[in-house]
């Protein structure tokens, strides 16, 4: 069945479009694009702004494509989910989980084996909490992972900034940089654009060299080296 419902996909394709390209989706939303809901089935509740859709659900705006097995939206609320093998795309920016929900507050929730990718940058987590507003932030509450260039930032709690390219890890943080032959490690973290500040337990390792202290400050520069104070 194909519906041509603009203002339940736009919301449902700005839940999908998970990183900075979500910005950009929303001001596309309202700019007449064309919009198409296909599922096996489709119901709408006129009563309670309720629809739902099930089985082989595919939403389409523009250049960005959402994909599940069942959604549903609420456009009294304008809260929505997607579940079932997500696959959100929009440009270079690709999502999958379980399941991604919108609480209507500028909030997205993704979980179930989270991965984002976006040019050089990568996520992955049980559950990725995204603020689009706050220049794409990024809460990994039960820890994750992030990579770029740089190399991969693990850490039992992760949180960022994608548009800063910044990066707080808490709880046994570890950064890994085959680029740079680098290793950094600490309770806590903190990574800005290829300057790394290890705190409690730091400690950071390039090639046979070894160093450790309360607090470390590791640059990672575009020679390859890693100069540590």
């Amino acid at each position: 069945m194909n519906m041509n419902l603009k203002k339940w996909t736009a919301v449902l394709l700005s839940v999908g479009s998970f990183s900075a390209g979500a910005v950009a989706f929303a001001a596309a939303a309202n700019s007449g694009e064309p919009a198409s809901l296909d599922a096996d089935t489709v119901e709408y509740d006129m009563s309670t702004g309720i629809i739902t859709a099930e089985q082989n659900v595919l939403m389409k705006r523009g250049i960005t494509r959402v994909a599940g097995q069942h959604a549903q939206y609420n456009s009294k609320t304008q809260q929505g989910y997607v579940r079932g093998n997500v696959i959100a795309v929009r440009e270079d920016m690709r999502l999958t989980c379980s399941e991604l929900v919108s609480d209507g507050q500028e909030h997205m929730r993704a979980t179930g084996d989270v991965h984002g990718t976006q040019q050089d940058k990568a996520f992955s987590g049980d559950q990725v909490d995204y603020y689009p507003q706050q220049n794409d932030y990024l809460l990994m509450e039960a820890g994750g992972v992030v990579s770029n260039a740089d190399g991969t930032f693990t850490a039992a709690r992760l949180e960022g900034w994608l548009k800063d390219d910044h990066y707080i890890g808490t709880g046994a943080a570890h950064l890994v940089s085959p680029t740079k032959n680098a290793e950094v490690g600490g309770d806590q973290m903190d990574y800005t654009k290829g300057v790394v500040v290890a705190t409690g337990n730091a400690w950071a390792v390039q090639e046979n060299n070894t160093m450790r202290a309360n607090k470390l400050t590791v640059r990672l520069d575009q020679s390859g080296k890693a100069n540590v104070q």
